[in-house]
């Protein structure tokens, strides 16, 4: 730890050292990517309140992975839930499940990957323009219990603009180890005033190759490959919508089939489908003083199936409704914002396909909200402040009702007290009611092998969050330093019991018992980044280390599934066509271990490579691509995930592919 510490110190002194003139010499700003789900559309860097991270371009292609978890898995504060090559996603600083909200374009995906590891997020990265992080006082403009923060993929399925000419690009990509293949592509084309958009993709891959034994630290366990890590996915989307002068005004649709397997030792498998249909409208300057009204609503009817051996043994469903309506106003006595309000209807539900107990009955759930986010300066402060109050209904078929509200706050400040380096601190108070499996949950949930008891008489959530950030945003060399502290009373978490039942939740020995707890929790942590021409010519570089501790209140020892400390470093080198780098990452051993965790996570190191060349034909640009991940074939188990212990990652493995951008 005290080498990581002084690797990460020694990085920052030296940016912070280097003399402006030699940063001018060594290149100018890197263009800046727009934050889509920022209230006022700030580029990247001016995220100083909000800390956001943007994936796009060559650097998503790069890193894109076969679920959302390893796509992101080496930012900032990011880890991933780990169940599989299907099912991994996000956890930040260590949070997850419904506190890392989940949208597609601004609005929730509606899955139910929050509820349970093994629950693969229903967006597909393949197609997305740009993959955004973010946390603060913006998160309260989507939900109040995102508490860990939000990722919004970026597909533009509504076209918000007319092309004047046909764009879009193809990928074909071919992966060892797990003989994957995948096909995606992305279309947008115009016809007078209407917009047009089309995107789809295929993903087929079988068990992954695993390095060494599958059991941790058990010389008779199985080898070679990890059985049900095999994926089979399609989704296809459309979209149209009418642009002129005042805005615009579109409809979209897709449909997601993803049938995959969980390694777990059950070995179940997860069929899961999902349509979607959604509305998007923009009035620019409707009267003066608006900047613009926003109007979307979104439509989803979702459904997965948990297979065994003998087909289908709990069925998933959730439709859902969700309407936006945004208004963001200029500048008043210095100030600008967006308010709004947001309302969403769903009905949940996870029965039984045995006739045996159902493990969530259906229930139906209203959630109306008001929320503002404001952004101004106050002398050499810049100011940021967001508020939400949001009313949660929750109606069980044949159980207890409850009513939640939930009032929730943000405020931030940032001092830039020289040319291209600020100081900044963002105080946050955020409630969360409860989920409908913390609430109503009393039967068997078959993939994770356990037997869910929620409480019905859990108490809202309630986190309290201090965070400080210092940072260089201008020249080639840039840098950022986070510290963060979360309090949370009634922090709801599952603890796995001793006991063994059967299906029914008798005395057996087929389930373990997951009973959802509330304890007064803290999380703690620190994060630095250092980055050198990120997106120019020649050479690149790039510095990391982050770390976090979860505990329980009144002596009740860690939170389960942490993550560990990690440390990376990259280097990349561009010049004409073509574009190569290299990049390592170091996790400690994570011997923190929460009460139900009976293994330490071994400490391990990640080396990927990346090498593309691109050439003109026929007006076409064409990328050969090879990636290699996992080049020294190390055993790589996450703490984060609940199979850490019986799942690794995949071994050495390589993937080509080609791309056409047109």
């Amino acid at each position: 730890m005290n080498i990581q510490r002084t690797l990460l110190a020694s990085a920052i002194l030296l940016a912070w050292n280097l003399p402006a003139h030699a940063q001018s010499a060594l290149g100018g700003d890197t263009p800046q990517v727009i934050v889509t789900a920022s209230p006022f559309r700030n580029g990247e860097n001016d995220q100083i309140l909000t800390p956001a991270k943007v994936l796009a371009g060559d650097e998503l292609r790069d890193k894109a992975g076969s679920s959302l978890g390893e796509t992101l898995s080496q930012e900032l504060g990011v880890s991933a839930s780990a169940f599989g090559a299907g099912a991994s996603r996000p956890i930040i600083r260590g949070l997850e499940g419904s506190r890392v909200k989940m949208l597609e374009n601004g609005m929730s995906v509606s899955d139910v990957s929050g509820l349970s590891n093994d629950h693969a997020v229903s967006a597909e990265g393949a197609v997305a323009r740009q993959i955004e992080i973010l946390r603060g006082p913006a998160a309260l403009l989507y939900g109040s219990g995102a508490i860990g923060g939000l990722v919004n993929i970026v597909n533009e399925r509504i076209p918000t603009h007319l092309e004047a000419t046909p764009t879009g690009q193809i990928e074909t990509r071919y992966s060892t180890g797990d003989n994957g293949k995948n096909v995606s592509g992305t279309a947008d084309a115009a016809s007078g005033k209407i917009a047009l958009h089309v995107d789809g993709n295929w993903r087929d891959t079988d068990d992954y190759r695993i390095p060494d034994r599958r059991v941790l630290q058990d010389p008779d366990s199985a080898m070679r490959r990890l059985p049900h890590s095999d994926t089979r996915e399609k989704n296809l989307g459309a979209g149209a919508s009418w642009v002129d002068d005042w805005g615009y005004a579109g409809v979209s649709a897709s449909h997601l089939s993803n049938l995959y397997g969980i390694p777990s030792d059950e070995g179940s498998r997860i069929d899961q489908k999902q349509d979607r249909y959604d509305f998007d409208s923009m009035l620019r300057q409707p009267v003066r003083g608006i900047e613009s009204l926003r109007f979307k609503a979104g439509y989803t009817d979702y459904e997965h199936a948990e297979l065994g051996e003998d087909g289908p043994e709990v069925i998933f469903n959730n439709r859902s409704l969700e309407t936006r309506l945004e208004l963001t106003h200029e500048a008043i006595a210095g100030l600008r914002g967006t308010l709004g309000a947001q309302t969403e209807n769903t009905h949940f539900s996870a029965l039984s396909a045995e006739g045996g107990p159902d493990t969530v009955p259906l229930t139906h759930s209203k959630t109306t909200a008001l929320f503002m986010v404001e952004e101004g300066d106050a002398g050499p402060l810049r100011l940021s402040a967001g508020a939400r109050y949001e009313n949660v209904k929750r109606e069980p078929v044949g159980g207890r009702e409850r009513t939640f509200d939930l009032g929730s706050g943000s405020i931030g400040a940032a001092w830039p007290f020289m040319p291209g380096y600020s100081v900044g601190a963002t105080l946050s108070y955020a409630q969360r009611a409860p989920a409908i499996e913390e609430l109503y949950s009393a039967g068997p949930h078959d993939a994770t092998a356990t037997f869910d008891i929620g409480n019905p008489d859990f108490d809202k959530e309630t986190s309290r969050n201090i965070e400080l950030t210092l940072q260089k945003n201008t020249g080639l060399v840039r840098w950022k330093t986070n510290l963060f502290r979360n309090n949370i009373d009634n922090y709801i978490f599952g603890r796995i019991g001793s006991d063994l039942v059967d299906e029914e939740g008798n005395p057996g020995d087929e389930l373990r018992t997951r009973t959802f707890e509330q304890r007064r929790a803290r999380i703690h942590g620190a994060e630095a980044e250092l980055t050198y021409n990120q997106t120019g010519a020649g050479w690149s570089g790039r510095l990391f280390g982050d770390m976090s501790r979860g505990e329980l209140g009144d002596g009740g020892g860690n939170l389960p599934l942490q993550p560990a400390d990690r440390i990376g470093a990259s280097v990349g080198y561009r010049e004409g066509a073509w574009r190569g780098g290299l990049s390592l990452v170091h996790a400690r051993g994570q011997d923190r271990l929460a009460a139900n965790e009976l293994q330490d996570t071994p400490a391990y190191n990640q080396l990927d490579a990346n090498l593309s060349y691109t050439q003109r034909v026929q007006g076409v640009d064409l990328t050969w691509f090879a990636l290699a991940k996992n080049l020294l074939n190390d055993d790589i188990r996450l703490s984060t995930s609940v199979l850490k212990d019986i799942a690794p990652l995949p071994g050495r493995r390589f993937v080509v592919g080609v791309r056409t951008k047109f």
